[in-house]
């Protein structure tokens, strides 16, 4: 396009920049406060593991079944009317999350703003070709990418605070002013954009993703309490296959597929999108896992929680910024490799921990998990993205977004009931009575409950040592992922060394931990 031709870049974009920040960090709070939330909540609500990992995936499986939908929607009916209706219904489940009174309740609300979010986060992100040339898209998605980034280790420490000074509806209710905030930043600075063009939402493709994907979440969480061979697990595991083979030939043979399955079929993107899944698994995981460890094994409060948290948010966000200069020198290949190989020799290491282990020898496993975590995802992303054409960016970023957030969805589901199975075979509840044996394998802040008023200090300590035991299979389990995907990264990835990236392809560094969410 000559010059004479050009279309003057809008002159309120960046006040719009400003809009999309508020909307991100609204999320951005939210996904690592809840984390930091859980064992409170488990206490003050009675939840056990089960019901706490569901508080965590609600929001997963709704947000992953929704996000490409939800882009179409932008696309057809206008991107700020959908990022202001995002955000509404985001601030919305935050009430109703703020004032629940129940663990079912709270699950909802996390469903409700799960709807929200999955508007959000696309929408965000896909407004910005409409606003920004090439030459300062790059500057566009690093600013997106660094307010994502800061709800990072803010959320914990925020979510910490609130819950020693308040109850603990409070880590919802913080979202309602920032919600309230991103709205009005939409509706005034915020130009209107659509594509009439795009492609119309499938429904029943909707239908099938949640249904499927919540099916095998459903039977993952239920199984360590009911067992493998359970009729309804069975049933649920046979759901969801069903499910999802005819979501798969559904997309076959559309001529839009909403999910572009062919594009798996591409090395570059296929094990670069796997990589990068797997690493959501692991960082799910953990992040479920860690806070009842500090704060029930340890003893630490919710803020201090927060505080210890840090290590690992510091060494993601460190080694994220460093990842595509290391890319351009040493190649995807060894940068992603090396990235899984920290990783699982910080879940190594961490499988060792005990309860003399004290917290420096954690932060120092922690340390190295961040690390990981940003060589790896970091690259990962960009590699996928880099392997698409112009024509398929669109479908191929949306497609490497939901196989994130279902690795997300699995490694809260498997890693939990793993942690929840191991936990009640191996605590000594010798002498309890029967009802209170079966409250105390719940979880370890069920068990150390009920220490509590029993006197028992021996139940206390065996609580310690069986979720000890249950993390150290965790994280075995994370290291054995993080080896597979090395692996996989260090024979299939393209070695060549390559920094030359364009503005449509530069990957939010913060999303891996925004979207574990929670």
């Amino acid at each position: 396009m000559s010059a004479l031709t050009e279309v003057r870049p809008d002159p309120r974009r960046w006040w719009a920049l400003a809009a999309l920040v508020a909307s991100m960090l609204t999320l951005g709070f939210d996904l690592t406060i809840l984390n930091v939330a859980l064992p409170t909540m488990a206490e003050q609500l009675g939840a056990s593991t089960g019901e706490q990992q569901w508080m965590a995936d609600a929001y997963v499986v709704v947000f992953a079944a929704l996000m490409l939908p939800a882009g179409l929607l932008g696309d057809r009916f206008g991107r700020r009317l959908m990022l202001v209706t995002g955000l509404g219904v985001f601030l919305a489940g935050s009430v109703v999350g703020a004032l629940a009174g129940d663990v079912n309740a709270v699950i909802a609300a996390r469903a409700v703003m799960g709807v929200g979010g999955a508007l959000v986060t696309p929408l965000s992100l896909s407004v910005l070709p409409s606003l920004f040339g090439p030459e300062e898209r790059t500057k566009a998605v690093g600013v997106i990418s660094a307010a994502s980034a800061l709800g990072l280790p803010l959320g914990p420490i925020i979510g910490g605070w609130l819950l020693d000074h308040f109850w603990w509806g409070s880590v919802f209710l913080v979202n309602v002013p920032m919600a309230a905030l991103g709205i009005a930043a939409c509706v005034f600075l915020l130009p209107e954009t659509r594509d009439p063009a795009s492609p119309k939402v499938d429904t029943v493709s909707t239908a099938l993703t949640a249904t499927g994907l919540g099916a095998l979440i459903h039977a993952i969480i239920e199984a360590p309490e009911r067992g493998w061979g359970d009729p309804l697990v069975l049933g649920m595991l046979a759901a969801a296959a069903v499910l999802v083979a005819l979501l798969v030939l559904r997309e076959r043979r559309a001529v839009r597929p909403m999910l572009d399955m062919p594009l798996l079929a591409h090395r570059g993107f296929l094990f670069n999108t796997l990589a990068a899944t797997l690493v959501m698994f692991v960082l799910s995981g953990l992040l479920f896992v860690l806070p009842l460890y500090l704060q029930a094994v340890l003893g630490h409060d919710a803020f201090g929680t927060g505080l210890r948290l840090l290590p690992m948010m510091g060494g993601l966000l460190v080694a994220a910024r460093a990842a595509q200069p290391a890319v351009a020198r040493f190649g995807s290949r060894g940068v992603v490799g090396a990235g899984l190989a920290v990783l699982a020799f910080a879940a190594l290491l961490g499988s060792r921990t005990t309860a003399e282990s004290g917290y420096g020898f954690t932060a120092l496993w922690l340390t190295f998990a961040g690390i990981g975590f940003g060589l790896s995802i970091v690259p990962a992303m960009d590699g996928a993205l880099a392997a698409l054409t112009a024509d398929r960016a669109g479908s191929g970023s949306g497609l490497l977004m939901t196989l994130r957030q279902v690795g997300g969805a699995l490694g809260i589901a498997l890693l939990g009931s793993l942690l929840a199975g191991t936990f009640r075979d191996r605590l000594d509840v010798t002498g309890l009575p029967a009802p209170a044996a079966d409250t105390a394998g719940e979880s370890v802040v069920a068990a150390h409950l009920v220490a509590e008023q029993t006197g028992a200090a021996r139940l206390a300590a065996s609580a310690n040592d069986a979720y000890l035991h249950g993390m150290s299979l965790v994280l075995v389990v994370c290291a054995a992922a993080s080896i597979v995907a090395g692996v996989l990264a260090a024979v299939f990835l393209d070695g060549r060394r390559d920094g030359r990236r364009t503005g449509n392809d530069a990957p939010d560094m913060a999303a891996p931990v925004a979207d574990a969410r929670q």
